[in-house]
């Protein structure tokens, strides 16, 4: 074959390859440009009572206006369908334990830990018991949903790229998005902390899991009540580390440390001052909440407007965001209130030690005698694979779980385990007009318990618990399991809404909550320790706000983004001082570089990584004995999720018990020097040395598509938002790492919503040819303030309900 004959052949095949590469990409952008929400135009559904207008600005604001608040349902519902009906599909489904359904055997662990609770049959419970006029709001959101989703040319992509089909949506399916915040809220409903709790007592003294547990009074910052007492280290005579056997470091002992070093946990700030500090009169509020980020956003901005005989000029005008999956504005400002939420981190789950009867074990005592199992077999759906059947051993008080430190079953009682936890009473707040008024309606809500602040346009705030499940505990200790086959234990009913703590109109005109303890005494035990925030990132708000006498919203964003270090000021005068006089020019160094300290959690600190490392290394060292000496009888232990080691740490660097110290040391200073040498052994061998490790190295962005990780690289960068460096950290008000952060950053007066403040990561459609696709992003990561308000419409539809209608 000659040489002119085989290029002819080999440009055929060439062009051959390109032209079915260009015809497999118009196709894919075919598909999925078809699958991009309407924008534009007018339809008739079914399921209508009259004509609602859906507009968008240029973030994506969606603006719904109708004639009653059901329609308004149907519409959202449908909107929420077409920009994001596989996320509302994730979050069913990982309440339901069916994920591996859709993506395989990868999510079968997740499916089997939630598949135990049983959440779709509470949720079908809980739905029977929903008045009639929350029946109709779901109902109407359903069949919204479902218009929506069948009026997409083409399937979401997500179930093009997965070869599967949308289910349709059920009411109660908005129940399960409920149990997903309940879950993801309330330590994914499997209670570690407290069976580590039990396995540390288990083997160490009472005294000193006390004083590892306890917590650091120098950073509380409660609403109401003192400070807790300062933490007592045992004596040698009650504990001595020299008289146990050798720590050894493996990876992991390192592992099960890792809970001790201010891991990510879901949580949020908010915070309110009233009207006589502001200009307008008008009480004002910031929200923040912290959670798991990921594109698109988990909430939605909103605007809701539809007449209301209780607005001041009959038309109800709702902005915020709200949760696909469900038809209400979660944080917002409705003219006359605003409200946000936090995380309450009160103990919302117990252990019960199940008894079983020794001639019958499928029996249990109870009060008064013995019990019947409820045994349910669930068949857990496998994509590509048989199906996977999961046997759940239930009692009167929730699933058999686990089991306690001598072998004893334990069964969960979890307030996300019963259906009177669910409700749609938060759609309520969309036209309750006084802070008073609220939080009265606090009690009756049906979400995961959480700090409840409301500011109202007469310039009243307050604070309370909003959640109507608070049990009641009678007899036993409410961090060990317990055994409850006696008539004077366990839950004995529920809080009633005259017990519920409650701050209104405090004298300082304050109001602020960022997941720290916000009461004592009576009110505390009745809210339980379900792992409150140290509470450094709260005293920073509270003292934020007392250097302030007059605010607006640009003044609450200020606070929302304040990364001043103050929690580690104090490790990096010890870092100092531990490095004073050393020769050693490796540790001259690092002295060197935090010698001047900026304070901040800044991009390019190299000053704040540095003291940041030094601090773990020596939280690390200092409790590793403790956790080894655990996990040489339980091995599997981990140290106590949600549970801070600050206080009891920082009293030992300080005050050097000798009982105490790891015999691998002999001292406290050679601790300290051990934990510094770590850092620069750690992070000097990396390109441009120790003084090339700014902040912004390690804290990026991360904000990922779900599926990002099943793509090539080249098609997940199309996915994802860019991996950007953060300022910011845990223990302070901007909270920030890898895949985490404030989900949202709203600030508001009620009356005053043009003045507003509302930024979002990851932008409001799930469709990456969407114009909305990552809309906002970048002003969230840069702290730019976007306006709360929509701005001129750029796109206009109308659902209009078919002429039989």
């Amino acid at each position: 074959m000659t040489t002119p004959r085989v290029w002819r052949i080999g440009r055929a095949l060439l062009l051959a390859l390109l032209t079915l590469l260009l015809i497999a990409f118009g196709i894919s952008w075919w598909l999925l440009a078809g699958s991009r929400a309407r924008l534009d135009g007018q339809r008739q559904l079914s399921g209508l009572t009259a004509s609602v207008s859906i507009g968008r600005d240029a973030l994506g604001t969606v603006t719904v206006q109708g004639q009653n608040r059901t329609d308004l349902s149907f519409a959202l519902g449908y909107v929420h369908a077409q920009e994001r009906f596989f996320e509302m599909d994730l979050m069913r489904r990982m309440a339901a334990g069916e994920l591996a359904a859709l993506v395989g055997p990868a999510a079968l662990p997740t499916d089997l830990n939630h598949r135990r609770q049983r959440l779709r049959a509470v949720a079908e419970a809980a739905i029977r018991q929903l008045p009639p006029a929350q029946q109709k709001q779901l109902d109407r959101y359903r069949d919204g949903v479902n218009a929506g989703l069948a009026d997409l040319r083409v399937r979401p992509w997500e179930y093009l790229l997965l070869g599967s089909t949308p289910k349709p949506w059920r009411a109660e399916d908005s129940l399960l998005v409920i149990a997903s915040m309940y879950l993801d809220l309330n330590g994914d409903g499997r209670n570690l902390r407290e069976l580590q709790i039990a396995q540390m007592r288990a083997v160490l003294p009472a005294s000193l899991v006390d004083f590892l547990l306890a917590p650091d009074p120098t950073w509380e910052a409660p609403l109401r009540g003192g400070l807790s007492r300062r933490p007592v280290a045992p004596a040698a005579n009650v504990f001595d580390l020299r008289q146990q056997p050798a720590t050894r470091s493996s990876p992991a002992l390192a592992a099960a440390l890792a809970p001790a070093v201010d891991p990510a946990w879901p949580g949020s700030n908010n915070f309110a001052v009233a009207g006589k500090l502001t200009g307008n009169g008008a009480a004002m509020l910031a929200n923040d909440m912290h959670l798991a980020l990921r594109v698109p956003n988990i909430w939605f901005r909103t605007r809701l407007r539809y007449p209301d005989a209780t607005a001041p000029d009959g038309q109800r005008d709702v902005n915020g965001v709200s949760l696909p999956g469900v038809p209400a504005i979660v944080v917002g400002s409705n003219g006359q209130i605003a409200w946000g939420f936090t995380n309450s981190y009160g103990d919302w789950l117990d252990w019960v030690r199940v008894l079983r009867d020794p001639a019958d074990p499928s029996r249990y005592k109870v009060p008064g005698g013995w019990a019947s199992l409820q045994r349910h077999v669930e068949q857990i759906q496998v994509k590509g694979e048989p199906d996977t059947e999961l046997t759940v051993e239930d009692t009167r008080w929730g699933p058999i779980m686990a089991r306690d430190t001598d072998g004893t079953p334990l069964a969960l009682a979890w307030i996300g385990g019963r259906p009177r936890a669910y409700n749609l009473t938060l759609m309520e707040l969309e036209h309750t007009t006084t802070v008073s008024d609220a939080l009265d309606l606090a009690p009756r809500l049906g979400i995961p318990p959480q700090n409840l602040l409301v500011a109202d346009s007469a310039g009243h705030i307050g604070w309370t618990i909003a959640g109507n499940s608070i049990p009641l505990r009678v007899g036993f200790n409410p961090l060990l399991p317990a055994d409850w086959s006696h008539d004077d234990t366990g839950w004995q009913g529920w809080t009633a809404p005259a017990q519920y703590p409650r701050v209104e109109n405090p004298g300082g005109g304050r109001l602020w909550t960022a997941n720290n303890r916000t009461v004592d005494g009576a009110a505390l035990n009745l809210l339980g320790n379900g792992g409150y925030d140290l509470g450094a990132r709260a005293q920073q708000i509270r003292d934020d706000l007392q250097t302030h006498n007059r605010f607006s919203p640009g003044n609450l964003l200020d606070i929302q983004l304040d990364d001043r270090a103050v929690l580690l000021t104090r490790w990096q005068r010890l870092l100092q001082d531990t490095l004073a006089g050393t020769r050693d020019p490796a540790l001259l160094q690092l002295r060197q570089l935090t010698a001047l300290w900026g304070n901040r959690a800044a991009i390019n600190a190299v000053d704040y990584r540095l003291v940041r490392a030094f601090r773990i290394e020596v939280i690390e060292r200092a409790l590793a004995p403790f956790v080894a000496q655990v996990r040489r009888r339980y091995p599997d232990f981990a140290w106590p999720h949600q549970s801070s080691a600050e206080a009891a740490v920082w009293m030992m660097v300080r005050t050097e018990p000798a009982n105490l110290l790891d015999p691998r040391y002999d001292s406290w200073r050679a601790l300290l020097i051990g934990a510094a040498y770590h850092v620069v052994v750690l992070l000097s061998g990396q390109p441009g040395g120790l003084a090339a490790r700014r902040w912004g190295e390690v804290n990026r962005s991360g904000i990922d598509h779900p599926l990002a990780r099943a793509l090539p690289p080249v098609l997940a960068r199309f996915l994802d938002m860019p991996d950007q460096p953060l300022p910011g950290d845990h223990n302070m008000p901007r909270v920030a790492a890898p895949g985490f952060g404030a989900s949202e950053r709203f600030d508001v007066a009620p009356g005053h919503e043009a003045d507003g403040i509302l930024e979002m990561p990851g932008g409001q459609s799930d469709n990456p040819l969407s114009p909305y696709y990552g809309a906002g992003h970048q002003d969230w990561v840069e702290g730019r303030p976007t306006p709360l308000l929509p701005g001129k419409t750029r796109h206009a539809l109308t659902l209009e309900p078919l002429p039989h209608a």
